[in-house]
Order: C-alpha cells, then sequence, then structure tokens
C-alpha cells in the first residue's frame, strides 16, 4: 500500500488476497493502526508469487528494504555481538566483532550483549594469556606491554612464548568457547605432571594457574545442557502495542543471557512474533533449534522460510518440555519483567512532563522534545547537535547534526542560530516534525540566538526552554529560562523534572560532542589539496603525478601549476595562494 507521494506504507501477505484486502476496507470498526493507515492509503500493489514461504520471504524483504511506517519495526535491531579468532596470523588473537559481513575466521557467539564479550574476553586471557593488542602494534614492540606485566598476555611480540607454546594455549581457549572444557581439564592436568617431572616447575606453575581459572570460569555458567546443543529461546508478552519480546540465547548447551526488544506493532500476538522471527533471523545466524511460546497461524511456512534463510535444517517448536520449557519459562518471565520495567520508565517521564507542562503553561503534554547542543575545540570543527525525546526515552532516529560553515570561531550563539534557522526551515518545509517544547543548553543568550534563528526559518510558536548551569556548574544547580520570561527559574535538585531535563541535555550534549570528533577526525586526515576550492579528484591526481607528490606541489610556482593539464590561470591562482597564505 502507497499514499499520495508514493511512499510504501504497509506490506502484507495472504493466501486468499480478496478476502485479506476486503477487511480493511468494511464497514466493521478497525484497529487503531489500520484506521490511521486507511487514511493515507492512495494505492495498493499486488506482487502474485509461487508459494507461500515465497510470499513470507518477499514480505520480510520489502519491510526491511523499505521500513514501512505501518509495519513492524524493531527499534533496536542492531546486530548481536560475537567473539572472533582471525587464524591468519602466527600469533592470532581473540577480539569482539559486531557486524552483518562474515570475516575470515572463527565465530563464536552471538553474545546477548557487548559486556558478555567483554566478560569473556578478560577471563581467557587471564586463564590463558592470550594476547588482545592489534596487529599493527603487535608488530612494532620491542619490550612487553602492560598486559604481560599483568599477567594477561605472554608477550609474543618479543619472543618470549614460542608459536607452538602460544598455539596451544589458544587451542585450549578455543575449547572452552566450544564448550569442551571437561577433555582440557584432563589435558592440563597430564601436562602440568609431565612439566613438574622434567623440572619445570614454571610451566607447570603456569598451567596449574591455567587450571584453577578454568575451574572458575566454568563455576560462572548460567545453565548446562548437552554440548552440542544450539537453542534460540523467543517469548513475546503484552497486548498490541505494548509487547515485550525475550530472546534467550543458548550456544554449547550454555545460556548466554537474554535480549529484550519492543517492536512497534498492533498486530495479534502470534501474528507480531511470527514477523519478528523473519525480520530477526534475516540479520542474524540461525541455531538449529528455535523455540517459541505461541503458536503460530502459518508455522510450517515460517519453518520453511527460516530454513530458506539459514540455509540448513531447523526445528522449529512452540512450548517445550525438560529443560528447553524451563528456558521458555524463564523467557517469558523476563518479557513480563521487561514490559512492567518499560510501563514503570514511561510513566514516570509522563508525570515528569505533565508538571513540565503546567509549570510552562504549555497547551498540552509535550510528546515531542528536540534539544541542541553546540561542540567545538577552538571554534574548529563546530557542530550543533539535536536529539529527540518523548515519553518513551530517546528516538535515535529523528537525530540530526548540522556541521556548522561561516560564523567567527568559537561564537556559539552564531552557530546555535544558524542550525535553529535550518532546523525551522525543515519544520516548516515538512521533512521534519514539529516539536512540543524546544530546549537548549545554555542561559539567556543562547535562547536568544535560537529565537533569532527560528524567526529567519519563520517558524513561529515554538515553545523554547533554555538549561543552564548554576554558578559552580554542579549538577543539581541548574536554571530554566523560558521564552519570553525574564526571570530564571530553579527546580529542586532531587525533583524527577530535573533529572529528566538533565539525561535529555547530557545526550544532547553526546550527541554533538561525538558528531565533532568524527568532524575534526576527517579533517586531520584529510589532505591539504582537497580543501582548495574548485580543485576535484582528478585534478588532484593529476597535479600530484606531474610534481611527484605533495612536495612538489608545494615548490611549484603559478607558471608551474598551469602547465598541469586541467589546471587554467585562475585555478593555479587560486591554488596557490591557498598553499601559501600571506605570500
Amino acid at each position: 500500500m502507497y499514499d499520495t507521494e508514493g511512499e510504501l506504507i504497509y506490506v502484507g501477505k495472504a493466501a486468499r488476497l480478496r478476502d485479506r484486502v476486503g477487511s480493511y476496507f468494511s464497514s466493521r470498526p478497525q484497529s487503531p493502526k489500520v484506521a490511521a493507515m486507511l487514511k493515507r492509503v492512495a494505492r495498493v500493489e499486488v506482487t502474485v508469487v509461487g508459494s507461500e514461504t515465497d510470499a513470507l520471504l518477499l514480505e520480510c524483504n520489502l519491510i526491511k528494504a523499505h521500513r514501512p511506517r505501518y509495519n513492524v519495526i524493531l527499534r533496536d535491531d542492531k546486530s548481536f555481538p560475537y567473539l572472533l579468532c582471525a587464524l591468519d596470523h602466527d600469533f592470532p588473537r581473540l577480539q569482539f566483532w559486531r557486524g552483518l559481513r562474515r570475516p575470515a575466521g572463527r565465530l563464536f557467539g552471538p553474545f546477548p550483549n557487548p559486556q558478555v564479550v567483554k566478560q569473556v574476553l578478560q577471563q581467557l586471557q587471564k586463564v590463558f594469556r592470550i594476547r588482545n593488542c592489534r596487529d599493527g602494534f603487535f608488530a612494532h614492540r620491542n619490550r612487553p606491554c602492560l598486559q604481560h606485566q599483568i599477567g594477561r598476555c605472554s608477550a609474543p611480540c618479543v619472543g618470549l612464548i614460542s608459536a607452538a607454546d602460544y598455539r596451544q594455549d589458544l587451542d585450549a581457549a578455543l575449547r572452552v568457547l566450544e564448550g569442551g572444557s571437561e577433555p582440557l581439564h584432563a589435558e592440563l592436568r597430564t601436562r602440568m605432571a609431565t612439566a613438574a617431572e622434567a623440572l619445570q616447575f614454571e610451566t607447570a606453575a603456569r598451567l596449574r594457574d591455567q587450571l584453577a581459572g578454568l575451574t572458575e570460569l566454568q563455576s560462572q555458567q548460567i545453565a548446562n545442557a548437552p554440548r552440542t546443543r544450539d537453542i534460540d529461546i523467543v517469548a513475546l508478552e503484552g497486548e498490541p502495542g505494548q509487547y515485550a519480546i525475550t530472546l534467550l540465547t543458548v550456544r554449547e548447551g550454555r545460556s548466554l543471557g537474554t535480549t529484550n526488544f519492543f517492536p512497534a506493532a498492533l498486530g495479534e500476538p502470534p501474528d507480531t512474533l511470527a514477523e519478528f522471527l523473519l525480520q530477526h533471523y534475516t540479520r542474524q545466524a540461525v541455531p538449529a533449534e528455535v523455540v517459541v511460546n505461541r503458536e503460530l497461524p502459518d508455522h510450517a511456512a515460517v519453518a520453511e522460510a527460516l530454513v530458506a534463510v539459514a540455509g540448513h535444517a531447523l526445528q522449529l517448536r512452540s512450548g517445550g518440555r525438560g529443560l528447553p520449557g524451563r528456558w521458555l519459562e524463564l523467557a517469558e518471565e523476563n518479557a513480563r519483567e521487561a514490559l512492567r520495567m518499560r510501563a514503570n520508565r514511561r510513566d514516570s517521564v509522563v508525570r515528569s512532563l505533565e508538571w513540565l507542562a503546567t509549570t510552562l503553561a504549555l497547551p498540552r503534554t509535550p510528546e515531542r522534545i528536540d534539544c541542541f547542543d553546540i561542540s567545538h575545540t577552538g571554534g574548529e570543527g563546530t557542530v550543533a547537535g539535536c536529539v529527540v525525546f518523548g515519553p518513551d526515552g530517546p528516538h535515535k532516529r529523528a537525530y540530526r547534526r548540522y556541521n556548522i560553515e561561516g560564523v567567527a570561531p568559537g561564537d556559539d550563539y552564531a552557530a546555535l542560530e544558524q542550525a535553529l534557522a535550518r532546523h525551522g526551515a525543515r519544520i516548516v518545509g515538512g521533512d521534519l516534525l514539529r516539536p512540543d517544547l524546544l530546549l537548549i543548553d545554555g542561559g539567556a543568550g543562547q535562547l536568544r540566538a535560537a529565537q533569532q534563528g527560528l524567526e529567519r526559518a519563520q517558524c513561529h510558536g515554538l515553545a523554547l526552554l533554555g538549561i543552564s548551569k548554576g554558578a559552580d556548574r554542579r549538577a543539581g544547580q541548574e536554571r530554566l529560562h523560558l521564552a519570553g520570561d525574564p526571570v530564571a527559574r530553579t527546580v529542586p535538585a532531587d525533583s524527577p523534572v530535573l533529572h529528566l531535563l538533565q539525561r535529555i541535555r547530557d545526550e544532547a550534549h553526546r550527541f554533538a560532542i561525538t558528531g565533532h570528533r568524527r568532524r575534526r577526525a576527517r579533517r586531520f586526515q584529510e589532505s591539504i589539496l582537497e580543501t582548495v576550492p574548485g580543485l576535484g579528484p582528478a585534478r588532484r591526481r593529476a597535479l600530484l603525478i606531474h610534481f611527484g607528490g605533495l612536495p612538489g606541489v608545494l615548490r611549484a610556482g603559478v607558471a608551474d601549476l598551469e602547465q598541469v593539464a586541467g589546471v587554467g590561470t585562475a585555478l593555479a591562482r587560486t591554488l596557490y595562494d591557498h598553499l601559501h597564505p600571506g605570500a
């Protein structure tokens, strides 16, 4: 289904297409989602495929490519973290890896969150002393680093361990990740005894420490099952519009913890769960077994589609007995708890927003707050960051950054005015949603600059609020500056409202400074030739070839520069003046 502007707003599948489409336009009451969607539908297109499995896969691919607003959208659909061992080095290392592209080497995971990966890495480095430095750092060492001194690396970079001994330690670490710890215990005991008999007491002591560390590592496992069992447990709880999906990951028979998702869906629970499975497993590796807590309406078709995505056989089951059943109960409990905590956070935020609306005499409780902050270093690489918050927290897809140009270095007022003028113009043009409250990190001066920027954009009627630090610049001493009110207001340091505003302001600061650092890093990495107006890639390449590199270009005069193909008199003079300012 498409709207009047040709935007794809909904994708659906049906074995009986006439009945499915007709149900949307019947006289019976519709859900809020369908009612809102039908107001926008301008035309409908149909694609006929050969089977229900093909329909499932096509639907999933279209949703992933176009992200229609009325389909299930996973807001937190980052790829899961893994542990990677790249074996193309004499002394391979274990490293954190995340991404959709499969790299060369051995992958272990997925893990439920990055903290788990970091904990596993720390334990393995402590027990087996596997290096964690990058290859470039490794290649240029001439003495052991701090990691060796604290007992977390065997210093292969300076030859303190042979390649064969290092490979034994690495293989032991990989066997732990594979779930083969018990045979490794026996092997380490044998090697320790052999080293002691040969009077190699330092080696025996190192193996003893590895045995002790391995025992401690095993004791931290959450749950055990047959070593070859890889299962994902997926539980959905809640009601339409307020769903929580918990994914419990089991690899090599060990539970690696849970991850929660909150899909924006108004469909029925079984349909939402089926859409989640198809979207999630087009991005993540599919295990041999998936257990869900709902009977799926098109169970066989979903299973067949997952097999097609995975490229191997798998078992999709609803419900479970024994250990999988206990895992499923744990996932359901986690999903309910996630819903409860999310509801509590939302209620707290809503109460704070209601108080804010009453205090500032806003026409209604804010549903959308835009917050701006400016970041630069000595006036260089100035960036304005805009973050968006609502009752559900940050809306990261709506974040925006503005690179500031043409203002005096360090002039935060002018930078803020330029950013708000551009932001206001996009609001007036309909490219951005109109916020209920515009929050500025700063005091009365910043607030005036923001007002001037909005006036330039003809964006009128926005409620503006500035939040400035107190005299000592300490948290809890903030003052609120409302546009049109000359008196700054204070809020108690323990007020939830102040905590909400601090959170939004700090997020804007983080977002702005991240953008500034990236911009500054690009500036340091670019060639001076890239900053010359009118000098494109082809001409830069011709200059470097003609003069044999940048030093030759810097030594050349205007007449010499004119000899290069494509560089005329005017550009040669511009280039020379840019390379020799003040000459």
